[in-house]
């Protein structure tokens, strides 16, 4: 009983000492409180709240948006104005033709001439749409 006591007694101060210290090869630095803590060569990888910035600012830096999400986008944007119009024909850029045929497809709008027909035309489209997350 005396020797496991014993035993204990010495290994337990060894087992806190070494959690608090890293081994690190002599001839490297010690790492700098700036970088992150490392597991081998490697970074750990932490969990926590992600750095907050602007809506706009995650969507261009993300991967880039679908033209149903830009077209939802438009829909945020007061209807029957020239800014709509303009947030659409900057998805589809416009190209009218004297005798545009029916619109089969929100990419069949662009050659609509009339404005308020194109917007008419993209929003027929964009409200049937289901919504996408953003």
């Amino acid at each position: 009983m005396k020797k496991i006591i014993l035993a204990l007694a010495l290994l337990y101060p060894a087992a806190a000492l070494a959690q608090g210290t890293t081994a690190s090869p002599p001839n490297e630095a010690k790492p700098a409180a700036s970088q992150p803590p490392m597991v081998g060569d490697k970074p750990l990888v932490q969990v926590g709240k992600k750095q907050a910035g602007k809506k706009g600012e995650k969507a261009a830096a993300g991967k880039p948006q679908s033209a149903a999400q830009k077209l939802q986008a438009c829909q945020d944007v007061d209807d029957g104005t020239k800014e709509r119009l303009n947030c659409y024909d900057e998805i589809f850029k416009p190209q009218p033709k004297p005798k545009a045929t029916p619109a089969k497809g929100v990419n069949d709008c662009r050659f609509v001439k009339e404005e308020d027909e194109r917007l008419t035309c993209y929003n027929g489209f964009a409200d049937k749409i289901p919504k996408l997350p953003r």
